[in-house]
Formats: C-alpha cells, sequence, structure tokens
C-alpha cells in the first residue's frame, strides 16, 4: 500500500514564517503613529487604549468602517501598494470627523491571496501615513493570508476607527437653517469611490494606458488614478475648537446630492451652486468618453469638494480664516433654505456646449 502523503500548512498556502516576518516589519512601522494613551498596541491578541476621560465632560465613543473598493485594483496593475493605505484611513477619519470626533485608533483588515512582507509592508506604510496625517494610533489589525481565495497578487484592505466626542459637542446637521453658508474643502481628485465605473469607461472602454497622461492630465492617468484620498482631520478640528459649525458631510459615494442630504433637517434644502469651484479635469474627461450624465456624475463623484461644511453666515469670515490658515482650499459652495428635495444643484457642472 503506498504511503498517504503528508501535508502541511505551508503547502496549502499558508506561510507561518512569511506571517510573522511581516508582523516584525510593522511593528517597527507603527511606532510613529503611537500616542500617550496606547498602552498595548499591534502584537498582542488585541489593542489597549486609556480614553483621556479629562478632556471630556461626556465622553461619547464614535466609530465608523470603510474599504477601499476596486480602486484596488489600480494598486495591482500598477505594482504600488505604499499610498492605498492612507485612502483606507482617510474613508474611515473623515466619516467620524463628520460627527465633531477626534479619530483616537484605527484597526485594518488585509486579506491576501499570498502573503508577500515586501507587499504587506508597503501597503501598512500607506495605512501608518494616514494614521499620521489624522492623529490617531494604529491599534491593531488582522492580516490573513487566505490561499485560493484571492487571486495571485492580489488582496482586500479594510478599516476601523474610533474616535470621540464631547455630547454637547457634536454635529448632526440639526441646527441648520436657512441663510447657513455651505462650505466646500477641496478633494485631491477622484478619493475612493466611483472606479467601478471609471475603470469600465477610462480603461475597459476608451482602453487608455495608465503609463500615459490623457486628455489635459499632466500626469500619468495610473498616478492621477491612485491620488489619495485627503484626510481633513487637522483642519477642521482646529476650525472645531473656535466656530460652531452646524453639520457637516464627508462627500464619498453619492456626491453632494446624497451625503449633505443625510445631515438636513426636515424642511431644509441646501443650494448648491454649479461653478462655485473649480473641478478637475480628470472628472472632466470621465464624463466626456464615458458619455456620462450630469446628474450621474453629480451622484457618483465628489467632482472636486471632498468634504463640507455648513456655517452660519455671521461665522463665515473667520471659518474661511481658520481653514485658509490650515492650508485648505476654501470655496462657498451654496446656502441653506426652506424646501424639499434636500439638495438641488442649480446651474451645470459641465460646458454642455
Amino acid at each position: 500500500m503506498a504511503k498517504k502523503k503528508s501535508w502541511s500548512y505551508a503547502q496549502a498556502g499558508v506561510n507561518i514564517n512569511a506571517g510573522n516576518e511581516a508582523v516584525r516589519r510593522i511593528k517597527a512601522l507603527v511606532q510613529a503613529t503611537i500616542r500617550p494613551e496606547v498602552l498595548a498596541g499591534p502584537g498582542g491578541f488585541s489593542g489597549l487604549f486609556a480614553l483621556p476621560l479629562h478632556e471630556y465632560q461626556q465622553p461619547v465613543l464614535v466609530a465608523g468602517c470603510d474599504g477601499v473598493g476596486t480602486k484596488l485594483k489600480l494598486a495591482f496593475a500598477l505594482n504600488k501598494h505604499d499610498s492605498i493605505g492612507i485612502d483606507c484611513v482617510a474613508m474611515c477619519v473623515n466619516d467620524i470627523l463628520v460627527q465633531g470626533a477626534e479619530p483616537l485608533f484605527f484597526l485594518d483588515y488585509l486579506a491576501v491571496g499570498r502573503l508577500v512582507p515586501e507587499t504587506v509592508e508597503q501597503i501598512i506604510q500607506g495605512v501608518v501615513e494616514g494614521c499620521r496625517q489624522a492623529g490617531c494610533a494604529l491599534l491593531g489589525g488582522e492580516t490573513a493570508e487566505m490561499p485560493g481565495f484571492y487571486p495571485e497578487g492580489e488582496y482586500d484592505l479594510a478599516g476601523f476607527a474610533v474616535g470621540a466626542v464631547d455630547k454637547c459637542a457634536i454635529v448632526d446637521g440639526s441646527t441648520c437653517e436657512p441663510g447657513d453658508i455651505i462650505l466646500g474643502l477641496e478633494s485631491s481628485g477622484l478619493h475612493s469611490n466611483g472606479f467601478s465605473l471609471v475603470r469600465k469607461v477610462l480603461l475597459e472602454e476608451a482602453n487608455l494606458d495608465l503609463a500615459q497622461p490623457a486628455g489635459d492630465l499632466k500626469r500619468p492617468l495610473g498616478i492621477e488614478l491612485l491620488e489619495p484620498t485627503r484626510i481633513y482631520v487637522q483642519p477642521v478640528t482646529t476650525l472645531l475648537r473656535q466656530v460652531g459649525v452646524k453639520g457637516m458631510a464627508h462627500i464619498t459615494g453619492g456626491g453632494l446630492q446624497d451625503n449633505i442630504a443625510r445631515i438636513l433637517p426636515a424642511g431644509m434644502k441646501a443650494v448648491i451652486k454649479a461653478g462655485s469651484w473649480p473641478v478637475p479635469s480628470l472628472f472632466g474627461l470621465l464624463q466626456r468618453l464615458g458619455t456620462i450624465s450630469e446628474p450621474e456624475m453629480i451622484r457618483t463623484f465628489n467632482l472636486g469638494i471632498g468634504f463640507v461644511l455648513i456655517v452660519a453666515q455671521s461665522d463665515l469670515d473667520q471659518a474661511g480664516d481658520v481653514l485658509t490658515a490650515a492650508g485648505e482650499k476654501v470655496h462657498i459652495i451654496g446656502q441653506i433654505t426652506k424646501g424639499y428635495p434636500a439638495v438641488v444643484v442649480e446651474g451645470s457642472i459641465f460646458d454642455e456646449s
């Protein structure tokens, strides 16, 4: 009788030694994100964070999770993995920032088909940079090697952010009223939504070369598409300490219409003025090559505005000064009025002549 083959975990596709090497590399990177409240970070079974209770009267924890979506396909195609982690952090911390929360710590989940320590290190470099920009600690995470589940060279990345805000300082849009001003902070490009449509139009239909500029773009298309999502934590938290912001929205999937609508009280309408901010040429390229209708563009992409704040007219000048001093390009993009539907875009975003 033939001897039965003896199998190992490594032969099944899971390399424990590679996993340990990845953890070793990550530990060295994480030190850059440590805050005084961190009691135990990555490497153990869990992370420990001492909530700084002395900074709050009635602390409320605010949590959010998100991923990077099919933007990852661009990272795979270009074999460039050092910035995609910024997107992961940004999508989470910008979301909890909307409630007025300061991000305290972040957890990541990375699932790969085959674990390559060098690639994992590059991905976590981006996560660390995102945490550094947001001022939060990378408290822990999970790296899972899942052979047969993901194609060779591909992975998925998700994140989880926890922040805190005083109960009396929660920003929820409930005090918005007619006459309030809508401010828009510029995006860095597509950020991390709409990439299924982007890839369909630019890569599958138009067959553009990622290594070459396209249209009016100054950089190669692939670099433009991989530009990381902006993190708005530092300038917005600076503003919140000085101005009573009434409402905020992170402009992701659903665009200006759907995201601003989420924070408006009943009976209030946001009127957005097309032409009140510069729309990056990448969006025009997408619209032309895909013959995408303007309503579809407005509901799919941020169109150059990544974060929105609503302030009283009396606070407009101070808010603009604070945000400009913090390095933001601020645009007055609309106003709150009475009415329905919740968000209306007046005018044309794109030249239809």
